[in-house]
């Protein structure tokens, strides 16, 4: 059986979605399994290495469930906009399916949730404050190839307070910059930027988007 293409711009298959499906289904089970045996293995001590049998199961069908189901998110987003989308959306999902398999398995081996989501909100916080220009900019992405202010090959021009007035070819839209060719050569703009700005077309694009 030929493996199934990690590729973006491939349709996704029925039994990818299927295997999306069931590793999805199965961590979620696998969670409840591991909560019941810890509980019991506080009473009785043998259970104890089945306890990390099922942890370790957990986190292999959750790896499964995050990639299959990145990839399957990727490929429906690709087909309805542009693959820069579809690669943004893959790359959060994977992110947040870590995340939440990280405290499906705290949760599963007794760490309290609530210590859990206090612990996760801490870290939320510092991480923002501390990556806040490169989310800003990876949600910026988001907003640029949903709602399609320009594309790709198409020459446009910028108002910005931080650009001013600029008048250039877009050749690529990133996870966080847009590089635009200008007369003075390649110029790399943060997509904070380009969303806060007002975009004007000067010409249609010159390999539209399907």
């Amino acid at each position: 059986m030929a493996k199934p293409s990690s590729d973006l711009s491939h349709a996704m298959a029925a039994h990818e979605w299927l295997r999306a499906i069931v590793a999805s289904l199965a961590t979620v089970g696998l969670t409840i399994a591991t909560s019941s045996a810890h509980r019991h293995s506080l009473s009785h001590h043998g259970l104890a290495p089945l306890v990390w049998v099922l942890l370790v199961a957990l986190v292999s069908f959750g790896a499964v469930a995050v990639r299959w189901s990145a990839l399957a998110l990727g490929k429906l987003v690709t087909r309805r906009t542009v693959l820069a989308a579809g690669a943004v959306v893959r790359f959060v999902t994977t992110g947040l399916g870590w995340i939440l398999v990280l405290l499906a398995a705290l949760a599963a081996y007794g760490v309290s949730l609530q210590r859990l989501l206090i612990g996760a909100g801490l870290v939320s916080v510092v991480v923002g404050i501390a990556a806040q220009q490169t989310l800003a900019n990876i949600f910026a992405s988001l907003v640029l190839l949903f709602s399609r202010p320009f594309n790709v090959g198409e020459t446009i021009i910028i108002r910005s307070g931080t650009l001013g007035v600029l008048e250039c070819q877009v050749r690529a839209i990133g996870l966080t910059y847009v590089t635009v060719h200008t007369d003075t050569g390649l110029l790399k703009i943060p997509n904070a930027v380009m969303a806060a700005s007002a975009i004007g077309r000067l010409s249609p694009p010159l390999d539209p988007a399907p």
